[in-house]
């Protein structure tokens, strides 16, 4: 697989002349090259990123950059299984840890402490929070922390 080599020049007003190793790479007819035409003109002269690109920048002020643009690794055929088969291997939905407590502002934002994520109080001023599981391995407690009241509430998760 060979590295090409891509050229942008930057004009002063913003527009830009591309060679693509070596040979001039035209505009599309309805303008002219800008840099928000570097996804487009990558994607182009690496067919899609399967081939690796050098891109050099040479700014109207006479400053440059060049950038190394890896190919991206083929990627493998997905493999077709019938519908019946998808649908036995649906994953169980994930289990949730319940935290409530009260004394919260109705409405207010409560967070939940290993801090892993945030809730609102309900109007009657309790708050609720489910967590995955998976984000409280090793904790023995959560705490309610209510952003306006000051309310705290702790509880065990054993």
């Amino acid at each position: 697989m060979q590295l090409r080599t891509v050229i942008l020049d930057i004009h002063p007003d913003g527009s830009m002349s591309v060679t693509i190793d070596g040979a001039p790479h035209p505009p599309p007819e309805d303008g002219s090259w800008s840099r928000a035409s570097f996804p487009q003109i990558i994607d182009h002269a690496s067919d899609d990123r399967a081939v690796p690109v050098r891109v050099e920048v040479h700014e109207a002020d006479g400053t440059s950059f060049t950038e190394l643009l890896p190919a991206r690794p083929p990627r493998r055929p997905v493999a077709t299984e019938s519908a019946s088969k998808r649908k036995k291997e649906k994953p169980a939905p994930p289990a949730l840890i319940e935290v409530t407590g009260d004394g919260f502002v109705p409405g207010e934002d409560v967070a939940c402490c290993l801090i892993v994520s945030h809730t609102d109080a309900a109007p009657d001023g309790t708050a609720r929070a489910l967590l995955d599981p998976a984000q409280v391995t090793g904790a023995d407690e959560v705490v309610l922390l209510g952003r306006i009241s000051g309310t705290v509430v702790t509880r065990s998760l054993r």
